[in-house]
C-alpha cells in the first residue's frame, strides 16, 4: 500500500484541509439526494475524534472560475449539519479564511471552483489553500483524477492520507487490479472523456472488457461518424477516442459501446424518448440527445457482466439523476 490513512496521522490540534465531493443533487434549493454528504460523514467523525479540526473544500457544478450565487455551498450547510449532528460554518470567501482565524468545530470553504486558480493547478492558488491547514486529507474519490489545486498540489504542499471513503476505494482498486480474478471488466461512464482520459488509459491495459457509458460513449460514437445531433459530446477528443479504440483492439481489450440509445428533445424528467439504433452511421437531427443507453445496450451489458469474474464500476451509463433516463444504469447495477 502506498498511501497513507487517517490511521497513520497525528491530527490532536492540526487544521485538516478535507477535500471531499458534495456535489449533490439540488431542486428548488434543497438537497434531493444526500448520498454524497453521507458518506464523507465517517471521515469527519474520525478527524474530530483524533481532535482534528476538520476543514471542507468542494466544489458544486461548473461556475469555470466564477461566483455563481446559485452554485453556492450554502445550499448544503442543512443537510451537513444534519448528517455530522453539529453546526457547519461557511467560510464566504478564500480571504475571509486567510484573514484571521478560522472559526472553531466543521468549517466549510465556499465552492472551489469559484478560484481560476483551481482547476488550473496553479501553484500560488495551491499554496494559499496550504497555509490554511496542517495536515491534507482527500476524500473525493470522484474527484481524484483531475490536476486540480485541491487534489493534487495539496498533496505535494502538506502531509497527506486518504479519508475513509477515499481509502475503501483505493483498497477494492487494489484488490481489483493488483491480482484480479479474471475475465475482468469496467465500466467507464459519465459526461466527459476529457475527465477520464488517463483512467480510460491506464485501464485498458489491464482489462478483459471496457464498457463506456454516459456522455463519453457518445464521443466514442462521433469519432467513430455517427452524427448525433445535439447530444452532449466533445468533438476536440475525436482523435483520443479513437486512439483508444485502437490501443484496446491492440491488446485484446473489448470496448463496449452503446448499439442503442433512449433519445429525446428534453433534457428533463419524464421527458417523452424513442429508441434509437446507434452506430457509425447513425445520424439525429438538431435538438435530439442520446441521454441515457438502451434496452439492447443494457441486455448485452448485462449478458457481459455475467461473464466477468472482477468488475470496477466508475460512472453512470446515461443521466441516471433523472427518470426516465436512469434505466441503463439501474438495470446494470442490479444484475
Amino acid at each position: 500500500m502506498g498511501w497513507k490513512s487517517l490511521d497513520d496521522m497525528e491530527l490532536n490540534g492540526k487544521r485538516v484541509l478535507l477535500r471531499v465531493d458534495i456535489n449533490v443533487p439540488v431542486e428548488n434549493g434543497k438537497v434531493t439526494d444526500a448520498t454524497r454528504i453521507e458518506r464523507i460523514a465517517p471521515t469527519v467523525a474520525d478527524i474530530l475524534a483524533k481532535g482534528g479540526q476538520p476543514i471542507l473544500i468542494a466544489h458544486f457544478g461548473r461556475p469555470k472560475g466564477q461566483v455563481v450565487s446559485e452554485l453556492s455551498l450554502s445550499v448544503c450547510l442543512s443537510e451537513l449539519e444534519t448528517t455530522f449532528g453539529q453546526p457547519v460554518t461557511l467560510v464566504e470567501t478564500l480571504e475571509a479564511a486567510e484573514a484571521g482565524t478560522l472559526p472553531a468545530g466543521i468549517v466549510l470553504l465556499e465552492n472551489i471552483r469559484f478560484h481560476t486558480g483551481e482547476e488550473a493547478n496553479d501553484a500560488s492558488f495551491a499554496a494559499r489553500l496550504a497555509a490554511l491547514g496542517d495536515v491534507f486529507c482527500n476524500d473525493a474519490f470522484s474527484a481524484a483524477h483531475r490536476a486540480h489545486a485541491s487534489t493534487t498540489s495539496l498533496a505535494k504542499l502538506l502531509p497527506s492520507c486518504a479519508g475513509r471513503l477515499m481509502q475503501a476505494e483505493l483498497t477494492a482498486l487494489e484488490a481489483a487490479l493488483s491480482t484480479p480474478k479474471r475475465p475482468v471488466g469496467a465500466v467507464v461512464g459519465g459526461a466527459k472523456v476529457s475527465t477520464k482520459i488517463d483512467l480510460l488509459l491506464n485501464l485498458v491495459g489491464k482489462l478483459d472488457v471496457l464498457v463506456i457509458g454516459g456522455g463519453m460513449a457518445n464521443t466514442f460514437l462521433g469519432a467513430m461518424g455517427a452524427s448525433l445531433g445535439s447530444s452532449l459530446q466533445e468533438e476536440d477528443l475525436h482523435d483520443t477516442a479513437r486512439d483508444i479504440l485502437k490501443q484496446a483492439e491492440s491488446i485484446g481489450c473489448k470496448v463496449i459501446l452503446p448499439v442503442d440509445g433512449r433519445v429525446s428533445r428534453a433534457f428533463a424528467a419524464g421527458a417523452e424518448y424513442e429508441m434509437v439504433m446507434l452506430n457509425a452511421d447513425t445520424k439525429l437531427e438538431d435538438g435530439q440527445m442520446i441521454l441515457d443507453a438502451g434496452d439492447a445496450a443494457t441486455a448485452l451489458i448485462v449478458k457481459e457482466f455475467k461473464a466477468l469474474k472482477t468488475l470496477i464500476w466508475n460512472g453512470p451509463l446515461g443521466a441516471f439523476e433523472i427518470e426516465p433516463f436512469d434505466q441503463a444504469t439501474m438495470a446494470s447495477a442490479k444484475a
